[in-house]
């Protein structure tokens, strides 16, 4: 009997044996497997980049164009949300948005896919913005406020709507062909006087300085009278707030959050290139913190991990890959350091997209990003964050106004360098820069 059992226990033992090997040799294949169809053509990332802004961007778009944005945009607030979502919130989604896009639309026409895409958005914006800035229209975003706004924005220290002309602003600097001259006269001159307007508030001592600043820079790009001190002010203070090694404090103290990429590199950069091209200021100036911010994007490149996550930290984190924008410009503008290559950004950035976009985590039941992080998680929305908020998440994007055979696009797959730390290939040692 024992002699039997011990048998039939060691015939058990060894197919459970034979089964656990075939299923880790199963498992084995089916990892080695995905790892294959991980490695994918610059083609095929580009094309997802497009279909994935492209539908985080339409309902925006589209909806302001047929003057159906407010009634149609849901409105979902963070927990303790101080500001007056009505009056804030589309200006916020529109905002952001067309700054996102803007690089893209930047591209010439053309038959295929992307490009029928391109011209459907450009098309349908051009309409939406005369929609913003006409009080008859039902969609008339109202940057220059009502009584009523201003005096709750006096109450709460601070006026949204700065915010989002300034990234308005930002996209026509950015697309100016595109997104500014086919504008008619008469929308123009709206742009102009609601964006004159915001001189009579005040903002907070921070990285708002740079959203006047937006707003000036783009005024005196197109020949319009600006306001040289703010200018001035928002310059010499952002410079006085940098702290070293690629970082600037947002304000006088400094906190570890993504608003070097949400704002104060980017911005820094777009308004020191017109003023140094309209001799306002030094163009060393401008080379100097283009450089910062290229060191600052090294860091953004590192904080992507093997598996395409980055740290969930500081506020704002429902910005989602609006946190690489200073990266993705960098590579825009072609400005990537030597060992850094266009190609490895592309993957890693595709990467961190497929865990946020491939799913519909991010999105409710008609296509409207909802707040949270990667899903649904309105607990971590700050007290100013709205649905119109959650668009910046856009400015991740930008590289995609590199033209398909650019190299950052046409490259093949490249590891970034995280994955090559974590895999032991070579990789760059980091050290500290003294700029």
């Amino acid at each position: 009997m024992k002699h039997t059992f011990s048998i039939k226990l060691g015939g058990l033992l060894l197919f459970a044996f034979i089964a656990t090997s075939l299923q880790q040799n199963a498992t084995a294949q089916s990892k080695k497997s995905q790892n294959v169809k991980t490695i994918t053509t610059g083609a095929q990332d580009r094309e997802y980049w497009c279909n994935t802004l492209y539908k985080i961007a339409y309902p925006v778009v589209h909806n302001l164009a047929e003057g159906t944005l407010r009634k149609n945009m849901p409105i979902e607030q963070g927990p303790g949300y101080y500001l007056e979502a009505s009056k804030v919130t589309h200006l916020e989604a529109v905002g952001r948005t067309v700054a996102g896009i803007a690089p893209w639309l930047t591209l010439p026409d053309d038959n295929t896919k992307e490009g029928k895409m391109r011209k459907q958005l450009r098309e349908e914006l051009l309409k939406g913005l005369a929609n913003a800035v006409n009080p008859e229209s039902p969609d008339y975003l109202n940057i220059m406020a009502d009584a009523k706004s201003i005096e709750h924005a006096i109450s709460i220290g601070h006026f949204q709507p700065i915010v989002d002309a300034a990234y308005i602003a930002q996209a026509f600097i950015h697309a100016p062909k595109q997104l500014w001259e086919p504008l008619d006269s008469l929308t123009k001159k709206r742009f102009i006087d609601e964006f004159k307007s915001l001189r009579k508030h005040k903002t907070s001592y921070n990285n708002w300085l740079l959203f006047f600043g937006m707003t000036e820079s783009f005024l005196l790009s197109i020949g319009e009278e600006c306001d040289p001190q703010r200018l001035e002010y928002a310059f010499h203070k952002v410079k006085e707030w940098y702290v070293g090694d690629g970082w600037y404090s947002d304000g006088p103290k400094f906190s570890l959050d993504y608003y070097n990429s949400f704002v104060m590199h980017p911005m820094m950069v777009d308004m020191l290139k017109v003023m140094s091209d309209k001799k306002l200021a030094r163009k060393e100036e401008y080379d100097l913190a283009l450089k910062r911010m290229v060191r600052y994007s090294e860091f953004l490149e590192r904080f992507i991990s093997p598996e395409g996550t980055f740290p969930a930290f500081g506020r704002s984190m429902t910005y989602r890959t609006g946190a690489f924008q200073a990266l993705a410009q960098v590579s825009l503008m072609e400005k990537l350091p030597e060992h850094i290559q266009p190609a490895q950004v592309r993957c890693a950035l595709t990467k961190v997209m497929h865990n946020m976009f491939d799913g519909n985590q991010n999105f409710d039941s008609n296509g409207w990003l909802v707040l949270g992080f990667n899903g649904h998680q309105p607990m971590v929305a700050d007290i100013y964050t709205s649905t119109g908020s959650l668009y910046i998440c856009t400015i991740g994007f930008l590289s995609l106004g590199l033209p398909a055979d650019n190299k950052f696009w046409a490259d093949p797959a490249a590891d970034w360098t995280s994955k090559k730390a974590w895999n032991s290939q070579p990789f760059k040692k980091d050290y500290k820069v003294e700029y």
